[in-house]
Parts: C-alpha cells; structure tokens; sequence
C-alpha cells in the first residue's frame, strides 16, 4: 500500500513589526525580513599583492593631495593652480592645457578613453581596477588601516564588538573614529581644492571667511568619506557600484581572475599536526586545509574556493594568505592564483596551456582607445585659438528699410583664446555690396563692407551685427552667407556660415 505524501497545513501571519510567521501542525517559526549586514573584519596579511596594493594606493593618494598645491604661472588675471576645474570662469585647467565649455566634447572623450580601458584592464585581469586602483577601494583601505590602529587586528576587534562597553572600549572606538573624522576632512578638503585655489582655501576655511558654497560642498565631500569609506565599504561595490554586474560581459575564458585551484585543494579539510600528507591524501584530502585565512583577509568577506564571483575585486590579498600557509606546510604556493578559466580546464585535461594575450576583443577595445585618443590629440593639436558663433534674429526676419534695401540681424560672438588682447577685422563672403554696421562702434564712412572688432584676453565679445543688402541683390528668400573674421595682428582666421532672409520676389 502506498502511502500519500500529505504537506501540513502552514499558515502565514503578516506581524505588525513587518515579519512573517509560519504557523504548521509541528512548530512555529518567525522569518525575518531583513537581517543586518554582518561587519567584515578583514585580517592584516604580508605579501606581494599587499605591498603592490600599498605601494599603488600610497602613489595615488600622493597625487590627489599633492595636485591641487603645483603652481603654473599662466600669466595676469589667470589663476596660478596646475589643475583646476574653476566653475567661475569656468575653465578647466590641466598644467599647460585650457579647456572651455564649448569644448566639453573632450572631457567627454577623456571619459570614453577611460572607459575603454577599464574594460581594457578587465578583459586582461578581471576586476583589477577594483582591487588597486578604486578610490572607494584605496580610502576603505586606508580607513581600515586606522581602525587596525586603535582596534587591533581581527581577533582583537571581534572580541571587542562582543565585549560590553567600557572606558578602555569607548577611547578605543573614540580615537578610530577621530582618526577617521581627520582624514575625511583632509580628503574633502582634497576634492574642494580641485574646485577653487587650494592655498586661498585654506586659509579662508581656518579663519572661517570660506563662503557658504565652500563650507557645504567641503562638508558634503567629508561627510560622504566618512560613510562610504568607515561604514558602507563592501556593501558600496556589492550593492550600490554597477561595475561586478557589467564587467562580466568582458570577462572570457582567458582573462585572468582570483581562482582557487579545486583539482589540487579538494577534498578539502583541516589537518592534525600527527599526521603526514601521504596519510592525508590516502584518505583523499588534498593541500587546502581549511583554515579559513583565505576568507579572513578578504574584505569582501567571500570565500573565492566556492567559485568565481561577481562581487571578488581582484586584489590578491586571499593569494598572499594562502601562500603563507602553504609554505608554512612546505606545498608549493598557489593553491589560490591569478590564473584563467582555460588554463585550469587546458591542464586538467593534461595538456600545457600558454595564456593569450592578443585575443579579439583585447584588439577591440586597444584599436578603439589608439582610434579616439589619436583623434583627439590631433584636434586639441590643431585647435583654433579664435572660435566665432553667429546667431541670426528670428524675429523679425529681416526689415526692409526706407531706401528699399533689406536688413538682418545677427548676434555675433568671438572667443579669443588666448592670454592678449586681439583686434579683428570682420567681413563677408557670398552676398554682393553688403555692408556691416556693428552697434556701438563707431562707423568707418570707407570700410562699409568691413568692421573691426576686439576682444579681451581670454574672454567671449558679444556684438550687435547688422547686415544690410540692397534689394536688387536679394534675389531669394533665403541666400548664403559667411562671416569670416580674421586677427590683425597674426595670420590666423575663422569663418561661419550663415543665411541672409529677404522677401519674396
């Protein structure tokens, strides 16, 4: 007789506090919701990845701090800071360079570039740039630091959360803390001086002249430091950063990402010091001795043995623990490596494996960086030093004057780019016996169908155009033209095309 697989009956009672209870025949079981985010204590380790995460995170702080306090004299009425995004002007300052508003489109090619070859470095080694290079990586880093300063390691901060609160427990969290307040400040102060002169800066903000702007937005800097960096840390690249879910997609079976090495670690398992590794392999273990060291130093707090991850960044400190205990128990290092999916499948099989690094979409996205940044110095090489844009009045069209000829408005502006005062002499091309007349500046009886303009040093001159034809050469609605401008005192020039209204014949 076969006997019917009955389910009992569970009801599901929603609570007040936002909980779920399963109410069964043989108990009742309150599910939460939410559970709170476990803090990750990640464990001190010495290695090679940990002083090349040192040695790159050091560099990179340096030249955050350092930038913003190189001068370069660009001249009078200029400012004297190497690198400047000044929103007055606004301008963007870097050493040498200029860049204006109009030309925004190479800030955002710098972008595409940077963009490429972060998919570049991730095709070739995974999330590399997350593990050395992320600022919320190097200031996480770095606050962690200072919490392994007035907290201790591991161990030592672990008994600590469990212990009650005392006198020595509470100076301890105060002087992390304060530390970690110290260089929030120090760093919104850093992203602030890249905004305004940093020694002015300065000086306002400790004798508390900085203006409301600066005092906010150097607040907002700190403070979002402090969280980012002290509290969210892991969670910031699980759950807040897009990249673990894009990057992926660049990923294949050759780039080379943290692994553990399974054919050689497993069966895996602690090991008493009694006995031997042929005792141990005879019962089938392999080298991995599950100390847990590997998940210990992670500060995402994964456990790369389970496979590849999404939210693994890449920095090698799991390797460099491993490595230790490996030679701790004379095994060869390497139970966990950069290594690719292709070499562990290639010797698997028993065959040698040389990893490609010329590989089709490595090709891809190198081409496309050499195309648009090629691009793009050659542009900024060749850049003007003198941009004009001219705007036509809409309304009216055009004014038909008392002598019959036609009239139509232009608002004219000149850029000069450079640090001297320029004069410009303005014609046009196209539109037969048409004169200039530019409001307010005095008229030259025998220069009609020229102007002269001018404009101060670095700035944008707006001008009132008017361009007037006679009716006999207006034989169209509308008719091509072009302003072309050309500097007096050096050989450079510019044009604009434009269109001359006129009415129906």
């Amino acid at each position: 007789m076969l006997r019917a697989n009955v389910e009992p009956e569970i009801r599901r009672i929603d609570m007040p506090d936002g909980s779920i209870v399963q109410q069964g025949a043989a108990q009742t079981a309150k599910v939460p919701l939410y559970e709170s985010q476990k803090t990750i204590h990640p464990k001190a380790v010495k290695g090679l990845y940990r002083r090349l995460k040192t040695i790159t995170f050091s560099v990179l702080l340096a030249l955050f701090f350092i930038a913003p306090w190189i001068r370069w004299e660009r001249g009078p009425d200029a400012p004297a800071q190497a690198v400047l995004f000044d929103l007055t002007t606004p301008r963007f300052f870097l050493f040498w360079i200029e860049i204006w508003p109009q030309e925004i489109y190479y800030l955002t090619g710098i972008l595409i570039v940077a963009a490429l070859g972060l998919f570049l470095a991730t095709a070739l080694a995974g999330r590399v740039w997350c593990g050395f290079t992320c600022p919320h990586t190097v200031w996480t880093d770095l606050f962690v630091w200072i919490e392994r300063i007035f907290e201790g390691d591991r161990a030592e901060r672990i008994r600590m959360e469990k212990q009650p609160w005392t006198a020595r427990k509470i100076l301890r969290k105060a002087g992390k803390h304060a530390g970690w307040l110290a260089l929030s400040l120090v760093t919104g102060f850093g992203f602030l001086a890249y905004f305004t002169d940093a020694p002015v800066l300065l000086h306002d903000l400790v004798t508390f002249q900085a203006s409301y702007e600066a005092v906010s937005f150097f607040a907002i800097f700190a403070g979002m430091t402090y969280v980012m960096a002290g509290w969210a840390r892991e969670q910031m690249c699980m759950y807040m950063c897009p990249w673990p879910r894009i990057q992926t997609a660049m990923l294949d079976e050759h780039s080379l990402v943290v692994t553990y090495q399974a054919d050689r670690g497993d069966n895996r398992g602690p090991k008493r010091k009694s006995q031997s590794w042929d005792e141990r392999r005879a019962q089938g273990f392999g080298d991995c001795i599950d100390c847990g060291q590997c998940v210990q130093v992670c500060p995402m707090g994964i456990d790369v043995r389970t496979g590849e991850q999404a939210d693994c960044i890449n920095c090698g400190l799991c390797v460099d623990a491993c490595d230790s205990i490996m030679i701790q128990q004379g095994l060869p290092t390497r139970l966990i490596a950069f290594d690719s999916l292709a070499a562990q499948d290639t010797r698997a099989s028993g065959k040698s494996y040389q990893w490609r690094l010329v590989r089709p979409r490595v090709i891809v996205y190198a081409l496309l960086m050499l195309v648009i940044g090629g691009a793009m110095a050659w542009s900024f090489a060749l850049r003007p030093s003198l941009n004009i844009t001219v705007l036509r009045d809409r309304a009216p069209l055009f004014v038909t004057l008392s002598d019959g000829s036609i009239r139509n408005a232009y608002t004219f502006k000149v850029a000069n780019k450079t640090r001297q005062n320029r004069s410009y002499t303005l014609s046009l091309a196209g539109l037969p016996n048409a004169e200039i007349k530019v409001i307010g500046e005095a008229e030259d009886e025998s220069a009609a169908h020229t102007a002269t303009l001018s404009a101060e040093p670095d700035s944008v001159a707006t001008y009132r155009v008017y361009v007037t034809a006679p009716r006999a050469a207006v034989t169209a609605t509308s008719l091509p033209l072009t302003f072309r401008l050309s500097d007096t005192g050096t050989s450079e020039k510019n044009s604009h095309d434009s269109v001359f209204l006129g009415p129906a014949n």
